[in-house]
């Protein structure tokens, strides 16, 4: 049983398991991740993905990502690029940055699969929802930093876990396509070891940058 972590290759240890899944929690860099046996297909992810509330014009779906939404107002502005990467079926964030004149391309495997957009660099990223779906994060925060300009900011934002919360009943976990689990630990090792010298973490916004 293969029990290295995604992220930092560490020797990780059995730490949850419910009727569906075992969840590992590594050694090194503190994260917990779904074992690879347990990790959901692509159609049973695209199937789960067409469920979540899609409209943009939702009120309430865009209150919750204000915290990405104004912290790249405050930024950047009109004349720089971004990516909403992993935008989803209903790429809020990148609906109101537009509404304000800000140009912002998506990229998502599933409903935005344009490769050729990895292949530019931005000025600013946008993970809104996302870095827990990741099935190998040292390859995406890889290719993440690869994209961004010297000067530039990714923006993500996950429910961050802490200890003190009872894993067993965390409602987080309990979606299948959520596999990969941050605590604050894990995002300083993202920050010392992936080229994001500045890490900032507010509630569930983490800010990597330069």
């Amino acid at each position: 049983m293969n029990t290295l972590c995604s992220l930092c290759n560490n020797e990780s240890e059995e730490y949850f398991k419910d009727k569906k899944r075992l969840f590992l929690k590594c050694n090194g860099c503190k994260a917990i991740f779904v074992h690879s046996l347990y990790l959901p297909d692509k159609s049973s992810e695209i199937k789960r993905y067409k469920e979540h509330n899609n409209d943009v014009e939702d009120k309430g779906y865009q209150k919750f990502v204000d915290p990405i939404v104004n912290e790249i107002f405050t930024d950047f502005g009109p004349l720089h690029i971004g990516l909403d990467f992993g935008a989803g079926p209903g790429p809020v964030i990148s609906k109101i940055l537009a509404d304000r004149n800000y140009r912002i391309m998506q990229y998502d495997p599933f409903f935005y699969n344009f490769p050729h957009l990895l292949e530019l660099k931005y000025d600013y990223i946008v993970c809104c929802e996302v870095i827990e779906h990741f099935h190998k994060p040292a390859r995406e925060f890889r290719l993440l930093r690869k994209m961004l300009d010297e000067n530039g900011k990714l923006y993500c934002m996950t429910s961050i876990y802490n200890e003190k919360t009872d894993f067993k009943t965390w409602q987080y976990k309990n979606d299948q396509t959520h596999v990969f689990f941050y605590q604050k630990d894990t995002l300083g090792f993202i920050s010392d070891n992936f080229g994001f010298p500045n890490v900032k973490i507010k509630n569930n916004l983490i800010v990597f940058s330069n």
